[in-house]
């Protein structure tokens, strides 16, 4: 009873195995780019639409299952194939031509066209599709090449190809066959026409190119200049600013460096104005020393100042007069020559620095203070001691009213030396003096020297005589003044 189980099992088993075997041995699966030609017995008649009995069947895309040993099973390829053709040919103008095309074909999808390329290519070598389809093309090239010219053919080239698909398209369907497209790479000639018709075109290119690159040229030089001219403008304004720019810098440094030597000029004029201011006070002062040097004694000794006195003192007075005329113009030059020469100084070097001329004009503004204050003080002095001469001829005048004979006395007996001496003046150069008379001569001569000097001294007493009539004033320089 096992071995009946186990042998039914076996047997089931062997079925299952073999049918197994058998449907793999007919089945048949088409991939994408390939049809299944299924031919034999019972293949059946294709499929509608078709138009006629093929006898075999198509299969694309699917499987589909066969009877092994009864029907034959072929496979088709879809693929694209690509061809390249070259053919010469004559253009419209009888001119030999070279065209070199690409043309990509495959088998229609639909089953008409794989029942054609079946018919006509199946189990044929892929030279024989390839032949058929460049003679297919070769002809229709060398027509519509024929109709047209190497100017259309090669500005047109769109035209050209689309002529050639049209064309061949209905010779490619009985062959089962579609073009996917076709090109034109290039058209040859061996006379060199087609390169000859781009010489007119390429010398004006040419010629275009040189007169733009001449103008090019020119605008760029042109604009170079004008370039290079605003440059040398900008240059030029650039130097202009930058000379004004250096002289008002060096006229401020200038002007910064002549500010000390200008303040210190005028400064030094300051001082000098006061060094005249006190030359002159000193001028009055030894004036008035003067008149009072030589008043004083006159005043003191009425009497014995004569002719000889009151000229000595005119002397004096026209001496001390010159001395303070020589000394005021000599500081009036002075000056004048020192403001000159401030002036100068101070054109070249009129502007130094302002801390500079500040410090220098304090320092000569105290200095000039200190001369003003001593100038001042001398002048106070000279002018207490002028009072206090002024007052002791005063207090003379009043003795010499009350009694005037003896004070002229004791003046002129006091300078009756000096009367003498200026009696005897004009013999004070003598070197040798001759006595013709002998000691009466020497005794003449004595006796003039003395008449002189009694001379002397009675003009003396004469001229001090209306200094002292009542009511009269006495100056300083011994003029009489009515009161």
């Amino acid at each position: 009873m096992d071995t009946l189980v186990l042998v039914v099992v076996g047997v089931v088993v062997a079925i299952l195995l073999m049918t197994v075997a058998l449907f793999r041995a007919a089945w048949r699966v088409a991939e994408p780019d390939e049809a299944l030609i299924i031919s034999g017995f019972r293949a059946g008649t294709g499929p509608s639409g078709v138009g006629e009995s093929m006898g075999f069947r198509i299969v694309t895309g699917r499987g589909t299952l066969i009877a092994p040993g009864l029907t034959k099973v072929r496979r088709m390829s879809l693929e694209a194939h690509e061809s390249q053709i070259t053919v010469p040919c004559v253009s419209q103008q009888k001119i030999n031509l070279e065209l070199t095309g690409v043309v990509m074909y495959k088998v229609g999808d639909d089953y008409r066209s794989i029942a054609n390329a079946a018919r006509r290519f199946l189990d044929r070598p892929a030279q024989d599709l390839e032949t058929k389809v460049q003679n297919v093309f070769v002809g229709h090239l060398r027509s519509i090449a024929g109709s047209m010219t190497v100017e259309d053919m090669i500005s047109d080239q769109d035209k050209f190809s689309e002529q050639v698909r049209d064309r061949c398209s209905q010779e490619m369907e009985s062959f089962g066959l579609v073009i996917d497209s076709f090109q034109i790479q290039s058209i040859g000639s061996e006379s060199n026409y087609i390169a000859n018709l781009a010489v007119p075109h390429q010398a004006e290119i040419e010629q275009r190119a040189r007169i733009a690159r001449a103008n090019a040229e020119r605008e760029a030089i042109e604009q170079e200049q004008a370039a290079r001219a605003r440059i040398a403008l900008a240059t030029r304004d650039t130097d202009i600013k930058k000379a004004g720019y250096q002289a008002e810098i060096d006229k401020a440094m200038q002007e910064s460096a002549q500010q000390g030597p200008l303040a210190q000029a005028t400064s030094r004029q300051a001082v000098v104005e006061v060094a005249t201011r006190v030359a002159q006070l000193e001028g009055q002062q030894r004036e008035q020393q003067l008149q009072a040097e030589i008043r004083k004694p006159a005043d003191a000794e009425a009497y014995k100042q004569t002719t000889l006195a009151t000229a000595a003192r005119d002397a004096h007075i026209s001496q001390a007069e010159a001395q303070a005329k020589e000394t005021r113009l000599r500081a009036e030059a002075a000056a004048a020559q020192t403001k000159l020469q401030a002036e100068a100084e101070a054109e070249a070097i009129r502007v130094r620095a302002a801390a500079q001329a500040e410090a220098t004009r304090l320092t000569g503004q105290a200095e000039a203070d200190a001369i003003k204050a001593k100038g001042l003080a001398q002048a106070d002095a000279v002018r207490a001691q002028m009072a206090a001469e002024a007052a002791g001829i005063q207090l003379r005048a009043e003795a010499m009213s009350k009694n005037q004979e003896a004070v002229i006395a004791q003046q002129v007996a006091e300078n009756l030396p000096q009367i003498v001496a200026a009696a005897a003046a004009p013999f004070e150069h003598v070197g040798n003096f001759t006595v013709l008379n002998g000691a009466q001569g020497v005794t003449s001569a004595l006796a003039e020297i003395i008449q002189q000097a009694g001379a002397l001294t009675t003009l003396a007493r004469e001229s001090l005589l209306p200094a002292m009539q009542p009511g009269t004033e006495v100056s300083l320089n011994g003029e009489a003044k009515d009161s």
